[in-house]
């Protein structure tokens, strides 16, 4: 196996673009979150319930640099909220974003090019929900909360609506990253 001094720089050059572009990504993610945060108290809504600014970049991820890419920034997000809000919120965050990940990319890989960004986010928003309900009721041995899957469910529907839409708005952006 001869691999060229040619071949070594640009295998080199793609890594570090892909670091770099994930760096940026992972960036973005934890600015939206921080700027939902910020917005999030003006529309006073249900405890729990979030807008997923932060989870447009998870999607774009996924839909265009694949899966590994999409659980790396879910991942570093979940480490994220670990280190700034505690070990709750980082394993809520995390399992939360393995479970999104995991149907959007399973809906991927069953309708193609078919399935639109409002769907792949619906159901994103409402497997985040629903693994989050399941890593607290595990954590806390109580059933208790998954009382709340209803009012979960429809902001799920809701926001996985809203962030489906500014994914399709802000596509143009992300793809000049």
């Amino acid at each position: 196996n001869n691999i060229n001094c040619t071949e070594v720089i640009l295998m080199a050059k793609n890594k570090t673009k892909k670091l770099t572009t994930m760096a940026m990504l992972f960036a973005l993610a934890i600015v939206l979150s921080f700027v939902e945060s910020l917005v999030a108290p003006m529309f006073a809504l249900p405890p729990g319930v979030k807008l997923g600014l932060g989870n447009i970049v998870v999607m774009y991820c996924m839909v265009y640099m694949g899966y590994s890419s999409a659980f790396q920034v879910s991942a570093l997000k979940g480490l994220f909220s670990f280190l700034t809000r505690g070990f709750t919120a980082g394993v809520l965050s995390f399992t939360g974003g393995v479970f999104s990940i995991t149907i959007m990319y399973l809906l991927k890989k069953l309708f193609g090019e078919k399935i639109n960004y409002h769907t792949l986010s619906v159901f994103g928003a409402l497997f985040h929900n629903i693994g989050q309900l399941a890593a607290f009721s595990v954590m806390f041995a109580n059933a208790a909360p998954l009382a709340y899957l209803p009012v979960l469910t429809v902001s799920a529907v809701a926001m996985g609506l809203i962030t489906g839409s500014t994914l399709k708005v802000v596509i143009p952006a992300l793809k000049r990253l």
